[in-house]
């Protein structure tokens, strides 16, 4: 953003002082501009997804801001001049740890559990996560049961664990459901349990 100085140079008669001498004027050039970095904005427009492509139905549809796209370097760049706080998706907080080992990497475990789950009966993806965040998957037959309807079944990244998975069972009543930690091929051999558990 840029903010402009009042004009130093001005006559100064109008106002009734005195003018300067010359040479013990402000020199406009020195005065005139000031830049002010305004990461935060520049931010929100890294996480922001471009274009109107409609409502992704997996993460690979998703990615679609200047995060996704813009060198590697630049973008963890950004990210570290923001601040860890910044609302980001969770391979870019693993990233700036050094939990994984790159964006492809992170990735390439979306698809995995992309391909497991988006041709399974009852699993949808839901694009509409926190803001920066990537989207998680429910399990849509947990949602409702014999006492009413739950929190379903969802399967959502994290930079928490190694894994990068976890699994929230389905809930009813009050109280936090508690995350179960999974690898992308620890919840491939357990698929079909967790559906008939939910």
């Amino acid at each position: 953003m840029t903010v402009l100085d009042p004009n130093l140079n001005a006559d100064q008669s109008a106002t009734g002082s005195k003018e300067l001498p010359r040479e013990k004027m402000p020199r406009q050039r020195d005065h005139a501009l000031r830049v002010e970095p305004m990461l935060a904005l520049e931010w929100s427009h890294a996480i922001e997804a471009a274009g109107a492509v409609g409502i992704a139905d997996s993460p690979a549809q998703a990615r679609r801001a200047w995060i996704h796209r813009a060198d590697e370097r630049q973008v963890l760049t950004l990210f570290r001049a923001v601040g860890s706080d910044a609302p980001a998706p969770w391979w870019l907080r693993a990233l700036d740890r050094g939990r994984i080992a790159s964006r492809a990497a992170a990735y390439a475990i979306e698809d995995e559990v992309t391909r497991l789950l988006a041709h399974r009966p009852g699993w949808v993806f839901v694009p509409w996560a926190d803001e920066g965040e990537v989207g998680y998957w429910e399990f849509v037959p947990s949602e409702s049961g014999v006492y009413g309807p739950a929190e379903p079944t969802t399967v959502q990244f994290t930079d928490r664990h190694p894994g990068f998975v976890d699994l929230l069972p389905a809930h009813r009543g009050p109280g936090r459901r508690q995350a179960i930690e999974f690898t992308p091929a620890e919840l491939r051999e357990q698929i079909e349990d967790l559906e008939n558990i939910a």
